[in-house]
Order: structure tokens, then C-alpha cells, then sequence
């Protein structure tokens, strides 16, 4: 693993300076405390907030589910609940997250009851022993929505050797953005001595593109909104991105734990299913409808938000019917899996990460 800027994560600072700060997607140490910590607030339940669910039987009556969602956005869950695909499950706004893998680590730890993540993260979290499975996919990549990274017009980076000693922008460590820059690296010949050089710097994405055009970062990682945004305002030009390197692909899926799966399978099955229809209204419904819901939704939330972004929104982005989940959506991160240490070579089992049973859009899919 590269260590130059990979110890405390570093947050922006519209000032001009990049300054340190601990983070719970960036420490190994902290999700194996927070994995040790689940025994004991599985049994006794105080440490914690406990879910909005009844916890005196199977699925009676309706079922609350706390989660986090993001600012200036809409996710697919809330999306589902506004279309009406939650008949019994009422959505509990908790705050916004910060990164895919505090998100899922939430939802391992009972603070919250579902998150996402993208696929490794996932990966990692369940090999260190959090009680939880990957149900649906709610991200990907595709001609229209993608991961790029981005640097000034006058840059003279322009290929992967270029980026030897160099600041990249990621949103968090040890997720989508660090996997795609590293097997870009990779497959363009860089040897892992000189991985290492290449400095990942964690920043909030809506802060990234300020970040490049000040000089701050040399490359910056973009995508949805913010990435059109900065394209539209001009001066940027893109270096790479995943979508050139991987063609279409489920990014990340969300998790439930095993104990509300237990606890309540219709609510499971309720909830994936009105996922796999938002996923699946936003493919199929005009642009125009799907930024003027999305618009009414955030309005109406009430969370002193802004809606400007949303007439960059191109395409839902998941290739994949109903967010449906296959092995590949792990299998493909292998390689940066074994490199990055966290499972070892052949020891990757997909079907023991993820179940697309709840998924009413299945139709036959492996479980």
C-alpha cells in the first residue's frame, strides 16, 4: 500500500491549504475496533441507537429504516419511497454520510440500517467480520455517468507516468477512486515502487475542482453533477477515466446486516425490490421527469439544499437490470484486492459477500 499522504486524511480548506484530520473510511484499526464492538452491541444494544423497527416479531407492522443520505442529491431509496414502492417501509433521515465505507460501516455498527458502498469496501468489511450482506447494486458506470479524473487545460500531465510524484483528489482511501487510479497505474506499466509515489489526497468532491484549479491537487476525481459542472465552466481536460478502462459496470452496492434480514425478510425483500423499480424508473422515464422529481423531492425535505446541479444529471448509470448483483462485481477488483492486502490470493468467494433473493427484478439470478 502507498503510504505518502495515506496516514490522517486530509479535508479542504477554502483558505488554500490542505490540512489533516483523522478519518473512519481511512483507518484500518478503527473498522477492525468497530467490527469487535458488533457481539456486544448485537446483545445488548445500549451503545448505539437501535433501529426503528419493531423488535417484537417478524415484519409487524410497518418497519423503519435510518440511513444517511447525501446533500444536493437524491438516493435511490428516497427515490423509491417518493415513487411509492415502500408501502411499509417508512426512510428516517439521520444526516448526510461522508464516504461509501463509513456508510456501510453504519449499517455494520446498528447507527444506521442499510448504506453503500463501493464494491471493495464491501469486500473489506465483511472479511473483517461485519454481519452483513450486499443486496442490490446503487451505482455504475456508463457512457453518460462515470468516474472521471481531471486536470487543467495547461497541465502537462498526460499519461500515467506523468503522475510519479504527483496529488490526486480522491473523495476517500481505500475505495472506487484509489482501485480505478491504481490498476490505471498499473496497467500502464508503472511498477508498485512507483505506485507508492503517486500521492492519493482525500477531499470532499464538492470541494475537488476548486482544489485543481487552484493547484492545490494536480488531478482531481470527478463524476454525476459536479463532474458536468466543472466540464461546462471549462479549463479542466479529462486524463482518464473508469469507464475507458472497465466499459460499463456495477460500482457499489448497499448492505443489510444479517439480524435485520433475520429479523425482517419482507422488509428486506421490500426494500431491495423499490430500489431495483427506481433503478429501473430512472432508466426507462424521460430526463426532464427524472430532474423535476428529483427537484420536488429535495424541496420538499426541507434540508436548506440546492437543486442547480440536477440539470447535469445524464443517466442512472447501473448496467445491470434492477441493480441486479453477479460475481463479477467483486470478481473485477481482485487483483486490487490482493495488492492492497486485503484478502488473499484465490481466497475471494463472491457468493458469500452478496444475495440477490430479495431482488423481485431477479428473475433467476444466482443467490
Amino acid at each position: 500500500m502507498r503510504t505518502l499522504l495515506r496516514h490522517p486524511q486530509r479535508s479542504f480548506n477554502p483558505s488554500g491549504s490542505l490540512t489533516p484530520r483523522r478519518s473512519l473510511a481511512s483507518s484500518p484499526a478503527i473498522v477492525t475496533s468497530l467490527v469487535a464492538a458488533l457481539p456486544l452491541v448485537l446483545v445488548g444494544g445500549c451503545s448505539l441507537p437501535s433501529s426503528g423497527a419493531s423488535t417484537s416479531g417478524r415484519d409487524k407492522g410497518p418497519v423503519t429504516l435510518r440511513y444517511q443520505g447525501n446533500a444536493n442529491s437524491v438516493s435511490l431509496p428516497e427515490l423509491a419511497a417518493d415513487l411509492g414502492y415502500f408501502p411499509t417501509i417508512r426512510l428516517t433521515w439521520v444526516g448526510n454520510t461522508t464516504s461509501g465505507p463509513q456508510d456501510i460501516q453504519s449499517a455494520a455498527t446498528r447507527q444506521t440500517d442499510f448504506g453503500g458502498a463501493f464494491s471493495g469496501a464491501v469486500v473489506k468489511l465483511i472479511a473483517a467480520g461485519a454481519p452483513v450482506k450486499a443486496v442490490v447494486n446503487y451505482y455504475g458506470e456508463d457512457a453518460k455517468s462515470f468516474n472521471g479524473f481531471y486536470v487543467k487545460d495547461d497541465s502537462p500531465i498526460r499519461g500515467a507516468r506523468d503522475l510519479i510524484g504527483k496529488k490526486i483528489a480522491v473523495n476517500t482511501l481505500g475505495a472506487h477512486a484509489e482501485a480505478v487510479i491504481d490498476t490505471y497505474l498499473q496497467k500502464n506499466g508503472l511498477s508498485p515502487a512507483e505506485i507508492k509515489q503517486v500521492q492519493l489526497v482525500p477531499l470532499p468532491p464538492n470541494d475537488t475542482e476548486l482544489a485543481v484549479r487552484r493547484g492545490q491537487v494536480d488531478v482531481g476525481t470527478l463524476s454525476g453533477v459536479l463532474q458536468d459542472h466543472a466540464i461546462a465552466t471549462g479549463g479542466l481536460r479529462s486524463l482518464f477515466s473508469d469507464y475507458q478502462l472497465f466499459g460499463a459496470f456495477n460500482g457499489g452496492q448497499y448492505v443489510l446486516r444479517d439480524d435485520f434480514i433475520a429479523q425482517h425478510p419482507a422488509a428486506a425483500k421490500e426494500f431491495v425490490t423499490g430500489v431495483a423499480k427506481a433503478i429501473e424508473w430512472e432508466r426507462t422515464s424521460p430526463r426532464e421527469e427524472v430532474i423535476a422529481r428529483f427537484t420536488a423531492i429535495i424541496d420538499e425535505r426541507g434540508r436548506n439544499e440546492k437543486t442547480d446541479n440536477l440539470k447535469y444529471w445524464k443517466s442512472v448509470g447501473i448496467p445491470s437490470k434492477g441493480g441486479v448483483i453477479s460475481d463479477q462485481d467483486f470478481t473485477r477488483w481482485e487483483p486490487w484486492l490482493v495488492q492492497s492486502g486485503i484478502v488473499k490470493q484465490g481466497a475471494l468467494n463472491p457468493g458469500e459477500l452478496y444475495t440477490n433473493r430479495f431482488n423481485a427484478l431477479a428473475a433467476g439470478a444466482a443467490s
